[in-house]
């Protein structure tokens, strides 16, 4: 089983900036693409980003483009997310989850592993 924790939520006022980490266990890790979600009280898990196996393409959702950035450290099993110029609407849950698969992918559904999450909180 693949094991996922992420680490880095917390609260920031809003133009701030913080870097999410997510550990993840097992040596296959390097061939997983990996994505951050994220969900705020009320609403559904929405993407935030996914990187590919190798790191050398990633994807984003419209909200975060150009503010967030995700990286990967395969020789670590370390997957970040830098965000950058926070906003209150970024409040929610952030998780991290792996996929069995070398290309990334933007559905909950097409994901095999989660982390707990972590919380982030943007304050004005």
């Amino acid at each position: 089983q693949v094991q996922l924790v992420e680490s880095g939520g917390g609260l920031v006022q809003a133009g701030g900036s913080l870097r999410l980490a997510c550990g993840a266990s097992g040596r296959t890790f390097r061939s997983y693409a990996v994505g951050w979600f994220r969900q705020a009280p009320g609403k559904e898990r929405e993407f935030v980003a996914a990187v590919n196996c190798s790191g050398l393409s990633t994807g984003y959702a419209d909200s975060v483009k150009g503010r967030f950035t995700i990286s990967r450290d395969n020789a670590k099993n370390m997957v970040y997310l830098q965000m950058n110029s926070l906003q209150p609407e970024d409040t929610a849950v952030y998780y991290c989850a792996a996929r069995l698969l070398p290309g990334f992918a933007t559905h909950p559904y097409e994901y095999d592993y989660w982390g707990q999450g972590t919380q982030v909180t943007v304050s004005t």
